[in-house]
């Protein structure tokens, strides 16, 4: 079977990411893995090192990179919201509040799914929305785990600051007030992927009135057994493909 596509630099940076697949390579190992030419394997290891693709570790060697996993995470994310319907429904209905699910993308969360409390005053965040990465709880929980040169650029400009996330980290949650919009009140919490890294943020928000000044004291513990659950979800997928791949 011709597993070339036709387009030659392609090709050849799947053959080297296939050759890492085995595990750390120095160039001479991933030159004899690959058969490429020398220049053309350790130019194209750096130009995928660039892109997150291809990463070092602690001995220099080449290895598959932080990018693949975030992508592997995405490519989770149908599961992701299948599950997060009824999820959020049930936060609402527990809380009797607006709740919502938050990924990261780029300098912004987008709102990928939500369940609005039917009546009465509430904080309507439409599946959609772009809301900024500089304030309110979803932003500090898909901030507070980043590598901490990321972490330290999303800290520029935020209405939060490295302590404030230092106790997202040891508590496994978040809460602002009136942070994102003068008024409202949210408590988030993280979502993670099979290998552990944070890749969404549950939420409710609502009114100061109804949530006070202290929600995470009324709904940390909900939202967290919220998120959790996806987190479960994502895991018990991953587990049943490990499972399929290896019969």
């Amino acid at each position: 079977m011709d597993n070339t596509s036709g387009v030659g630099v392609l090709d050849k940076a799947a053959i080297v990411l296939s050759a890492l697949e085995a595990g750390p390579s120095t160039l001479a190992q991933l030159v004899t893995a690959t058969g490429l030419a020398r220049p053309t394997a350790h130019r194209l290891a750096v130009a995928l090192e660039h892109h997150r693709l291809v990463g070092r570790d602690m001995q220099g060697r080449f290895v598959l990179g932080p990018r693949l996993g975030e992508l592997a995470a995405a490519a989770g994310e149908d599961r992701l919201l299948a599950a997060a319907g009824p999820v959020l429904g049930a936060l609402r209905d527990h809380t009797n509040e607006s709740a919502q699910l938050f990924r990261r993308q780029g300098d912004h969360r987008i709102c990928v799914s939500a369940a609005e409390r039917p009546v009465g005053l509430r904080d309507s965040i439409p599946i959609g929305a772009s809301l900024t990465m500089l304030a309110g709880s979803a932003a500090q929980v898909l901030l507070a785990w980043e590598e901490p040169d990321r972490l330290h650029r999303g800290l520029q400009g935020a209405a939060f600051n490295a302590t404030t996330l230092s106790g997202v980290r040891r508590r496994g949650w978040s809460q602002s007030v009136g942070e994102r919009e003068p008024g409202v009140a949210s408590v988030s919490a993280p979502v993670r992927s099979p290998s552990g890294r944070v890749i969404a943020a549950v939420s409710i928000s609502g009114p100061i009135e109804r949530l006070s000044r202290q929600p995470g004291r009324l709904h940390a513990a909900t939202v967290i057994a919220g998120a959790n659950k996806l987190t479960e979800v994502l895991a018990r997928h991953a587990k049943q493909a490990e499972e399929q791949h290896s019969a």
